[in-house]
């Protein structure tokens, strides 16, 4: 399928992301499934928005549906997983976690959902949230959109090297 599934469909939404993680090698798809899990259990009225891109699959967590509202996102390439702040350039920072020199966004290496517990991880996310420009509902639980399918794309998994 080629098209995301419609916002009204979430078990449609929730088939077509566990296939777009299946297309990764076994070892980034249990990370992916585990760091989702952290995420969802961390914010669990957010908006999951998935974005299937060239690049890689990104996973956004937003108090609605606008890809603005975002506050942070899993991206997903062949060799890793990012935690990605979307507003990170603003946040503090004292650890000097975040990596990348976007006008905007930053991110954390994430090998794993224990990333998560780390106390400067912890304090980003914190303050991410905080800064947010629409706060996560109170209540209720997020769904799973998928926003966009890229026809083309390069792949999921690391080609494999010939030894030397």
């Amino acid at each position: 399928m080629t098209q995301p599934a419609p916002a009204d469909d979430p078990d449609t939404g929730r088939r077509q992301v566990e296939g777009f993680i299946d297309r990764f090698s076994p070892e980034i798809a249990d990370r992916v499934r585990a760091c989702r899990a952290a995420l969802r259990r961390r914010l669990p009225t957010a908006n999951e928005l998935v974005y299937d891109n060239y690049n890689a699959l990104a996973i956004g967590y937003a108090p609605a549906e606008r890809t603005s509202d975002a506050v942070v996102s899993l991206a997903i390439y062949p060799r890793g997983i990012l935690l990605y702040f979307i507003r990170g350039a603003s946040l503090p920072d004292p650890d000097g976690l975040l990596k990348g020199a976007g006008s905007r966004g930053r991110h954390v290496p994430m090998p794993g959902p224990e990333t998560l517990d780390d106390p400067g991880v912890a304090a980003l996310l914190a303050s991410a949230l905080a800064e947010a420009p629409r706060p996560m509902p109170e209540s209720g639980a997020g769904r799973t959109i998928v926003k966009s399918i890229s026809a083309k794309q390069r792949p999921r998994r690391p080609a494999t090297q010939e030894p030397a």
